[in-house]
């Protein structure tokens, strides 16, 4: 399927090539008929717009192909390197016609012969190319395309260089005989100045100059995105329409992986957002915020050494900060091993918070991955029920349901939902379903785990 934006700058660039074609070569007939330097300027000049078009046409073609194996950031390069060759073009046409227009104004040469055909012709030329430039100048602005750009502005000098020719061809008839060859000589000022401007920008492209507010604008989407800290350093370049960006952004150390390729997601939407086409490389530098809390330092300081740990506990006694940790080690390791993993987690931590840090760990095997198992038979499950409810008959935990029993060669697993009252902290409705969990365990010593899953009361009507 053809890409759209292509689809439009090629049409709008066929378009382009006929009407070129068209009126130079009217105003080349027509000079040469009359006798007018600056009519067969312009149509030179004109002449040169349809060489210009016709590569236009066959750049666009190939700046739109997709990056490939050979070319990472696309072809749009292709867009600014033809864009100077039309240059070069304008220029020496430039020089050849202010060269010819000296000749004349030095060897006094017999001004052209007027009638109302050129000035006819001239008009519709200026009509013709306003349009023509007009709409050149949108397309290139919503393409971002160079050669459009370039093509556009080929046009604009063309209607500067009609009036010229038109002042010129007046003064001719008012008796002026240096009239056409002065207008030649403001052709290819116009040219000149024209193509300088171009040059400017296809050269400060292809030096990668950032394009003017674009920094700031991916710097300003990227901060608004949610979880970035602050944007280290960014940097933007242009390859045809799209804009390629390189950022290091800082974004919290204690997210998970998955939280910063969010980040980086939504950083790849904001962007394009603000600029259109773009193409955010993210580089994220993990970074401790400043309402970092001591527990998440702590189990940053685990994750960074691939432990696990849990219970963390923090203390400030008296000034003294006093740290208590559950560490997680395979059970079938040696105490000696298991003591220096400690030993080393303890000292990272000494060496982030100070040595005069107190820290105790408590050395446990990890959990294992429990064998897969078989749902219990629904008798079962209704005496674990019947249990669970009347040890949570005298307490604050009620409404025992959606009780699950897995047989499994370790023991049995036991999951279940309850109600608490919803003014009950967490600490209070963990402490209680504790005591449930540690009776069902001594009532059935089959049982190797109880999951418990703690609701508030049911809302009336839902």
């Amino acid at each position: 399927m053809s890409h759209p934006v292509h689809n439009q700058k090629s049409r709008v660039a066929a378009i382009s090539i006929f009407a070129s074609a068209g009126m130079a070569a009217t105003k080349f007939v027509v000079g040469i008929a009359i006798g007018s330097l600056a009519l067969i300027s312009e149509a030179l000049h004109s002449s040169v717009d349809l060489v210009a078009t016709v590569i236009t046409w066959m750049v666009v073609k190939v700046s739109d192909l997709p990056a490939d194996e050979e070319h990472h950031y696309g072809h749009g390069k292709i867009e600014s390197l033809s864009a100077l060759g039309v240059i070069a073009m304008l220029y020496v046409l430039a020089g050849g016609i202010l060269v010819t227009a000296y000749g004349h104004l030095r060897e006094g040469a017999a001004p052209p012969t007027l009638s109302a055909i050129p000035f006819v012709v001239l008009l519709i030329d200026i009509a013709v190319n306003l349009w023509r430039a007009y709409a050149l100048q949108r397309t290139a602005r919503d393409t971002k395309s160079q050669a459009l750009a370039a093509d556009a502005l080929h046009f604009a000098s063309d209607v500067f260089g009609a009036v010229a020719v038109i002042i010129g061809l007046a003064l001719s008839g008012l008796g002026y005989a240096w009239g056409d060859a002065a207008a030649a000589i403001g052709v290819a000022v116009v040219i000149a100045a024209l193509g300088l401007r171009l040059a400017r920008s296809t050269v400060e492209t292809l030096l990668d100059r950032a394009p003017e507010g674009a920094s700031e604008k991916a710097t300003a989407a990227i901060k608004a995105v949610p979880g970035v800290v602050d944007v280290d350093r960014l940097r933007v370049r242009m390859v045809g329409p799209t804009h390629f960006i390189d950022a290091i952004v800082k974004v919290p150390r204690t997210y998970p992986i998955d939280r910063v390729e969010e980040i980086k997601r939504k950083a790849q939407d904001a962007v394009s957002k603000a600029l259109g086409d773009a193409d955010l490389t993210f580089t994220s530098v993990p970074v401790a915020r400043d309402n970092e809390s001591i527990r998440e330092r702590i189990m940053v300081i685990a994750r960074n050494s691939g432990l696990a740990i849990h219970h963390v506990t923090v203390h400030d006694l008296g000034g003294k900060l006093t740290v208590s940790i559950d560490l997680e080690v395979d059970g079938e390791m040696t105490l000696t091993a298991a003591h220096d993993i400690a030993h080393g987690l303890e000292h990272n931590i000494r060496d982030q918070f100070g040595d005069d840090v107190e820290v105790d760990t408590h050395i446990e095997p990890l959990e294992p991955e429990l064998p897969a198992g078989i749902d219990a038979a629904p008798g079962r499950v209704e005496i674990i029920k019947g249990a669970l409810s009347r040890f949570a008959a005298d307490g604050a935990i009620h409404d025992i349901h959606n009780v699950r029993v897995r047989d499994t060669d370790a023991g049995e697993i036991v999951n279940f939902h309850c109600r608490a009252a919803p003014s009950m902290s967490v600490i209070k409705v963990h402490e209680n379903v504790d005591e449930i969990e540690r009776a069902l365990r001594r009532a059935f010593p089959t049982v190797k785990r109880v999951i418990s899953h703690a609701e508030p009361p049911k809302r009336h009507g839902i």
